[in-house]
């Protein structure tokens, strides 16, 4: 069974590793700096942006998750937002990432919230497969505002 435990100080090369693979399987361009940055923000108990590892049979890093808390203000209360799910591609189908979305559960119901939400890639058949097993696609639809898009000037 894969041991599911909050990301520590000592993890930081295996994290990086599986991070980088996230942000390569989203074509998101990282550096060394922003890494520096998430990960002190994970390691930072007042910080919102908490971290979990999936450990392997081996001791290796097989997966991770991030998630925190998100005002509702619909419901009046905070639910939880899963920001980041990654399994190493060489471990995928042993079950990490359904051991993962389960901690998530976990922490859910010891925080009180209803309801988890996070947002993937259309195209991101074999974790959606996973996520519809667990969870039900909502009826939300996600927009980006950015500079590019209302000419704000960049400062």
């Amino acid at each position: 069974m894969t041991e599911i435990r909050p990301l520590a100080p000592g993890d930081r090369p295996e994290w990086e590793r599986l991070y980088r693979g996230y942000a390569d399987f989203y074509r998101v361009e990282t550096s060394a700096d922003k890494l520096a940055t998430l990960f002190d923000w994970l390691m930072d108990p007042a910080h919102p942006c908490n971290g979990l590892v999936a450990v392997a049979g081996d001791g290796g890093l097989a997966g991770l998750a991030h998630y925190r808390a998100m005002p509702s203000p619909l419901r009046g209360a905070e639910v939880g937002f899963l920001d980041d799910l990654f399994v190493d591609p060489y471990r995928r189908g042993d079950g990490t990432g359904e051991a993962l979305l389960r901690r998530v559960d976990e922490i859910a119901a010891t925080r009180g919230w209803g309801v988890v939400r996070w947002i993937t890639r259309d195209n991101n058949y074999r974790a959606r497969g996973l996520y519809d097993r667990l969870s039900h696609r909502s009826d939300w639809i996600t927009y980006e505002m950015t500079a590019a898009t209302t000419g704000r000037e960049v400062k």
